[in-house]
């Protein structure tokens, strides 16, 4: 078997296994269920994965490459940064690179499949603990060149990139949350429902304000 054809097996593996978790569980998929899911025997299963925790490792990797590729979610060139662009549009754009990334449909239902069962899987949990460590390395690179550049004063620029990050975050996810809420009770939503305010852009300008250039 060649390279290429290996690779293709590996990630029909990898989108087989989402398909099983998203249905049925991560937890209550087996190694059996997804070589049946594949149409190859368990023992050709395992010449690709050792182990439902490594085919986890890999659906992580491939859908996060899968999905940046699709929102064309390049390095941000930090060297383009000015004083002359305000702090909220530097923030907003790097949240809404984000957020694009994790609302691609096939990121999304892995990330409700790893959040669903982050508190009894070890290996959901890990996954959850390396985009978190990933968020959070990734708004220390941008807050120390916003710090460089005078567009922002920090001063501990590790634990404001780490608040910002988690705030971000956690409201992510509380969106989600209210998301799922709203489409399980659409029978009771009424057109005079009030609109909900923009909570990760009030936080994003509270957060200039404390921090931006004065």
């Amino acid at each position: 078997m060649n390279g290429r054809s290996t690779t293709n097996r590996k990630n029909e593996i990898v989108y087989a296994t989402l398909d099983l978790a998203a249905e049925k569980g991560l937890g209550t998929v087996s190694m059996q269920q997804i070589a049946t899911k594949v149409g190859i025997t368990k023992a050709s299963l395992y010449n690709h994965f050792s182990s439902k925790e490594e085919i986890v490792e890999a659906m992580y990797e491939i859908l996060r490459k899968t999905s940046r590729e699709k929102v064309a979610a390049d390095p941000p060139d930090y060297d383009r940064l000015t004083p002359d662009i305000p702090l909220s549009v530097i923030l907003s754009g790097a949240v809404s690179s984000y957020r694009n990334l994790v609302n691609d449909p096939e990121m999304y239902r892995f990330y409700k499949v790893i959040m669903s069962e982050r508190s009894i899987n070890p290996a959901a949990a890990e996954i959850m603990v390396k985009e978190t460590e990933t968020m959070i390395r990734a708004t220390k690179t941008l807050f120390y060149a916003l710090q460089v550049k005078g567009i922002a004063t920090f001063e501990n620029v590790d634990a404001a990139a780490f608040s910002f990050a988690m705030a971000v975050h956690s409201i992510i996810d509380y969106e989600c949350d209210l998301q799922h809420l709203v489409s399980g009770n659409d029978s009771e939503k009424t057109d005079s429902d009030p609109q909900k305010p923009d909570m990760m852009q009030e936080y994003i300008d509270e957060f200039c304000r404390i921090y931006g250039r004065r």
